[in-house]
């Protein structure tokens, strides 16, 4: 007996937050690119403890057929975004689906239907949850699985996206670095020629010890460098603090830099290990067998073959220096002497050339694509 299609508003009860959450290991059960994300980690992004929520709802929903979970989607309004842009606009995220229509239909119908209901006139996505996380589909690149905290997705995504009415807004690239191919001794005297004509500016490197002291400099460098970019809204300090207590145990020195002069902080670099390597193994639980392979990671004994430059932002004021081309010399350098293969530098906006022209000269390609769409609800 075929039973009817159900979509089942999801409770932010343990329980449902595990089963919208496992909804993903039946998409990707014979994908060999997907990452299982941490459950343990994915958990605390639905938490009450996530600062987002003092200023953001959330409804998520689950698509059923036959006792099997097959679908699910959120629905976001992040009232400090809209605030931010003068805007009344919802958010849709964590997508995934079935290769069926009707079945994308339906989720979309329902966050739709809500953001209606909440007073927005436009939905903005995928953000997971907002675009300081992980955001975009994955439209181009899907022949290697994906950097830590960047998305993935089936080719057929788009389709089901599109079909439903939404539109591109805004393309985010990601570029592949070959460490070993980079010109280095040309980045060396880039990097020493900036130094001799801003000797004001000193670079230090952040590491686990010193993130605490330094994380009141990220904060203001973060929400002042990247104010102007498409879609960006300021981080709280709890937001910041959240993120941070998530990614200290992934800090490795020389891979997070911050420039400054005599009287403030001036620019941001954080590359983290491509800890997707050590997890993919895992299939997102902590607790199996395989978290063997994982104690090598752990330990510092072993590191991934490559990186994945997170951020790299500059006050305005202080642009058209060389200061991102020094963050990202000393970077790379790093990344040698540590024997990364490769570097992966995402996302940047596509109409960002100030930061396309930089990663030219490092050797930089544009290798994935990923699109956020928009639609009128």
């Amino acid at each position: 007996m075929t039973h009817a299609l159900q979509i089942e508003s999801c409770p932010q009860t343990p329980r449902h937050i595990n089963r919208f959450l496992k909804v993903s290991y039946n998409i990707y059960r014979k994908d060999p690119h997907w990452v299982a994300p941490l459950l343990i980690d994915s958990k605390q992004i639905f938490s009450p403890a996530n600062p987002l929520f003092q200023h953001a709802d959330i409804q998520l929903w689950i698509a059923r057929r036959n006792g099997r979970d097959i679908g699910r989607i959120a629905g976001i309004v992040d009232h400090h975004h809209n605030s931010t842009h003068q805007d009344r606009c919802a958010f849709f995220g964590f997508f995934e689906c079935e290769n069926n229509s009707h079945t994308s239909r339906q989720l979309f119908a329902a966050a739709l239907d809500w953001a209606r209901n909440k007073g927005m006139q436009r939905v903005l996505g995928p953000m997971n949850p907002t675009s300081n996380d992980e955001c975009g589909l994955l439209v181009d690149g899907f022949d290697s699985p994906p950097q830590l905290m960047m998305t993935y997705n089936p080719r057929y995504y788009e389709a089901l996206v599109t079909a439903e009415g939404f539109t591109k807004a805004k393309d985010l690239l990601a570029y592949h670095v070959d460490v070993g191919g980079c010109p280095r001794e040309r980045l060396n005297r880039i990097a020493a020629k900036t130094r001799r004509k801003n000797p004001g500016f000193s670079f230090k490197t952040v590491c686990r010890k010193s993130l605490a002291t330094d994380l009141p400099k990220i904060k203001e460098i973060y929400n002042a460098a990247w104010e102007k970019n498409w879609g960006f809204v300021p981080m709280t300090d709890g937001e910041i603090d959240f993120l941070a207590d998530r990614l200290k145990p992934l800090l490795t020195k020389g891979l997070v830099w911050i420039a400054e002069t005599k009287e403030e902080p001036v620019g941001f670099l954080l590359a983290l290990p491509d800890f997707n390597e050590a997890l993919k193994p895992l299939r997102g639980r902590l607790w199996t067998k395989n978290v063997l392979s994982l104690i090598p990671y752990a330990l510092g004994l072993k590191l991934p073959a490559g990186c994945r430059i997170v951020t790299l932002g500059v006050k305005e004021a202080y642009r058209n220096r060389g200061i991102e081309a020094v963050m990202l010399a000393e970077c790379l350098t790093t990344c040698l002497r540590l024997g990364f293969k490769q570097a992966e530098a995402s996302w940047v906006l596509e109409d960002n050339l100030m930061m396309r022209r930089l990663l030219h000269p490092f050797g930089g390609r544009v290798y994935k694509t990923y699109r956020i769409y928009e639609r009128g609800v």
